[in-house]
């Protein structure tokens, strides 16, 4: 990744069709939302941060025994959301796949009528 991974990841969540950045929890943290619902947090403190994404509870489970840097979601629920510390520990190809996997989950949850208006 090119640039800070924090600054990769937040041009990686905007890049997604549809996607909105919002701040409802204040100045110190970056929701990514599609339609309306959350797909990755970011927290803009200190470097190296972090970003939480929701995930498949029997992935986020593999995902926490393979890798030190990925954690139960921060605040959030533990069985659908993993948080990402972004010390480079885990390969940019697999953290890229983490946050398409996160937008894929929320978008498959939209009706129909909100999914064919992404692709417009």
């Amino acid at each position: 990744m090119d640039g800070s991974r924090r600054d990769q990841v937040i041009r990686e969540c905007l890049a997604k069709p549809g996607s909105a950045e919002d701040y409802p929890f204040g100045d110190e943290v970056a929701v990514f939302k599609v339609a309306g619902r959350i797909f990755a947090l970011v927290p803009l403190g200190p470097p190296p941060g972090s970003i939480s994404l929701k995930c498949d509870p029997d992935l986020a489970a593999d995902l926490r025994a393979r890798h030190a840097a990925i954690t139960p979601g921060y605040h959030l629920n533990k069985r659908h959301w993993n948080t990402v510390a972004l010390d480079g520990s885990v390969p940019d190809e697999e953290l890229l796949e983490l946050i398409e996997h996160s937008y894929e989950l929320v978008v498959a949850r939209l009706t129909g009528a909100q999914r064919r208006e992404l692709m417009t």
